[in-house]
C-alpha cells in the first residue's frame, strides 16, 4: 500500500509490477503521480507533461541554431580556398 501526498488516499500498488519512475493516478482524486521509492512504495506529485514539451523545444531550436553556424563557417572557407 501507498499513500496519495495530495489526498492522503490509500492506494494498492504491487511493488513487483512498478518500477521507480513509473506514473500512475490516484483513483480518489485523480492526480498524476510517480513511484520514486520501491521498498516501500513511495509515491509523488508526477512534474507536469507540459513543462517537459518546453524544455524539448527549447533544446531543439538550439541545434537548428548550432547547425546553421557550422554551414555559415563552412562557406566562408570555401570561399578562402577558391581564391
Amino acid at each position: 500500500m501507498a499513500t496519495c501526498p495530495e489526498c492522503d488516499a490509500e492506494i494498492e500498488v504491487d511493488e513487483f509490477d512498478v518500477d521507480k519512475g513509473d506514473q500512475l493516478s490516484c483513483p480518489e482524486c485523480g492526480s498524476n503521480l510517480e513511484v520514486v521509492g520501491l521498498s516501500p512504495i513511495e509515491l509523488d506529485i508526477a512534474p507536469d507533461e507540459d513543462d517537459d514539451d518546453e524544455d524539448e523545444d527549447d533544446d531543439d531550436v538550439e541545434d537548428d541554431e548550432d547547425g546553421e553556424d557550422e554551414e555559415d563557417d563552412e562557406d566562408e572557407e570555401d570561399e578562402g580556398w577558391e581564391e
